[in-house]
């Protein structure tokens, strides 16, 4: 006999990923699982006293939204510290600096993040700009996709960076004239400071780690992957954030832990990457956390034209460079740590933006399946902002997932004045090319990158159905042939994800002995024309049958 229901969903529409629509039926849940999906009439005669009966109010009632590659933890903590993510303009930026450190008059460095490069010249802002309002404290503030860093006088001086200073071979200094550092640090040259900015106490990621599961369950969102989890950036190891936040029952959402691959230390990391699984494996309750992953960086980004491209880079006067990026593995060296973690038992999540990182990956990938045979490891290359031709059905060849970004999928100032210009022509036909890779038979999962951009899943599937930003006028990004369906979109968040982190089998779609891992959506996205998909919003999330949000004016 089935158990008596805690919850009974009815009065809506229901989406069960991989379908082409949403049905209108009832979906029963006991002891956090779900026990039934049906007629309204059938399921309402479940019910006992003790049945709590949510209203759907006509809204859609979808699997949790789960996501694929979001840094929870850095997110939370920019939330509490200085906070530019949601400034408009540089002056507007300075602005929120200023009155951050005024409000803090006791912090020794400013720190922070969240910039746009676009809001300033070339995308480099100075360091004058930050000692006209900060003059005697340091202030080291990341942009938002985090691969740069925003700096004063006083932060380079602490640092001992000056003229003489060379660039790392993985990053680069913007520069003054005679040589000094102009204010904007790119990629591995952000480590130049890590021997003198404060260290990041565990108390601090901790509040950052439950900020970022209060926003994320905002969103819908129940479950992620951590697509970088480790001692990064002279910060204590985040896995021990995970540690703490299940020992005091502060974790509810459940996570997929990408464990970091050093650059520098090769293949004699393998056996510390499994002894961090296996410890994960015996301590930690695996529907809460497991550490199944490896994230590794093949290349960067290419607005500061780091990402590795096939085609070298332009000038600001369209002519070629002698720079296509950069490959922050060699490829030959790729093969062999992912054909050893492959061995290993490892998923494999590539961070992979210009075409010839993404070839790089795939060929890694390529390897291990010929040296180890198909393993079932779930393989993932995330971003893919642009993808060649001839690898785009190597993908489903190789069993690779597509872990898409839809939100960058757009036309807008980030990509219009710092990345298109400077890219071959045709380049934009080439960008984000998902309906390519799905029609070629890929994979989809779906993540945000937060908090590069927003973690609002909706917004992100507003983009891959119009390949337009929110509520812009702006024309199409590529080929329309680019564009997904609504309910490719949504599968790819939900299911799409759950299959990358290997809990497809509870989680990710609407069905009996799933966890009631839930989200509704008001209005029904479906009913609504495709560019006022963005509209639909998340008004409660539920996890385990416990709800954890709310929108406010709701119950």
């Amino acid at each position: 006999m089935a158990p008596k229901p805690d919850l009974i969903f009815t009065g809506g529409w229901i989406f069960t990923a991989r379908s082409n629509a949403p049905a209108r039926l009832a979906v029963a849940v006991s002891e956090g699982r779900i026990t039934a999906v049906g007629p309204d009439v059938d399921v309402l005669t479940t019910a006992t006293d003790g049945t709590e009966i949510v209203d759907l109010d006509g809204g859609l009632l979808i699997p949790g939204f789960q996501d694929a590659h979001v840094h929870p933890v850095s997110g939370g903590m920019e939330l509490l510290q200085c906070n530019l993510t949601e400034a408009q303009s540089a002056a507007d930026s300075l602005a929120r600096i200023d009155g951050y450190a005024a409000e803090n008059p006791e912090a020794e460095w400013i720190l922070g993040g969240g910039w746009s490069m676009e809001h300033f010249p070339g995308g480099t802002p100075t360091r004058q700009a930050l000692d006209a309002i900060v003059p005697d404290r340091p202030v080291l503030l990341a942009n938002r996709d985090h691969h740069g860093v925003w700096a004063n006088t006083r932060a380079f001086e602490l640092a001992g960076i000056n003229a003489l200073t060379q660039d790392p071979v993985d990053g680069r200094l913007e520069r003054e004239p005679d040589g000094y550092p102009a204010g904007t640090v790119h990629e591995g040259a952000m480590n130049l400071f890590d021997k003198v900015r404060p260290a990041v106490h565990g108390d601090l990621l901790y509040a950052g780690l439950l900020r970022a599961q209060e926003e994320l369950f905002s969103l819908g969102i129940t479950g992620w992957q951590d697509a970088a989890v480790g001692a990064l950036f002279g910060a204590p190891d985040t896995l021990d954030t995970y540690r703490r936040a299940i020992a005091e029952g502060t974790l509810e959402a459940h996570v997929v832990g990408a464990l970091w691959w050093e650059r520098e230390p090769g293949l004699e990391q393998i056996p510390r990457l499994i002894e961090r699984r296996s410890s994960v494996a015996a301590e930690l309750p695996g529907e809460l956390f497991s550490a199944g992953t490896v994230k590794i960086m093949v290349d960067g980004v290419a607005e500061n034209f780091t990402a590795a491209m096939t085609a070298p880079y332009l000038d600001n006067h369209g002519h070629s460079t002698d720079n296509a990026g950069l490959s922050f593995i060699d490829p030959e060296r790729l093969k062999e740590y992912v054909t050893a973690l492959d061995a290993a038992g490892f998923q494999v999540h590539f961070h992979a933006l210009g075409d010839r990182a993404v070839r790089e990956a795939l060929d890694a990938v390529e390897a291990a399946r010929l040296a180890n045979g198909p393993k079932g490891n779930r393989h993932q290359i995330a971003h893919l902002q642009l993808v060649s031709e001839v690898d785009a059905p190597r993908f489903a060849e190789l069993d690779v997932v597509v872990n898409m970004q839809a939100l960058w999928a757009c036309h807008e100032t980030h990509l219009d004045e710092l990345t298109l210009p400077f890219l071959p022509a045709g380049a934009e036909a080439r960008h984000y090319p998902f309906g390519e890779l799905l029609a070629s038979g890929a994979r989809l999962a779906a993540g945000s990158d937060w908090p590069v951009s927003s973690a609002n899943p909706v917004w992100a599937i507003h983009v891959a159905v119009n390949r337009v930003a929110p509520g812009s006028s702006d024309e199409v990004l590529g080929d329309a042939l680019q564009r997904l369906d609504l309910a490719t979109a949504l599968t790819a968040y939900t299911a799409g994800t759950a299959y990358a982190n290997h809990r497809d089998h509870n989680t990710g779609a609407i069905a009996q002995g799933y966890f009631a891992d839930l989200a509704v959506l008001r209005p029904n996205p479906f009913e609504l024309a495709p560019t006022d998909i963005h509209t639909a919003a998340v008004v409660s999330t539920w996890v385990r049958g416990e709800q954890v949000y709310a929108a406010p004016g709701t119950h």
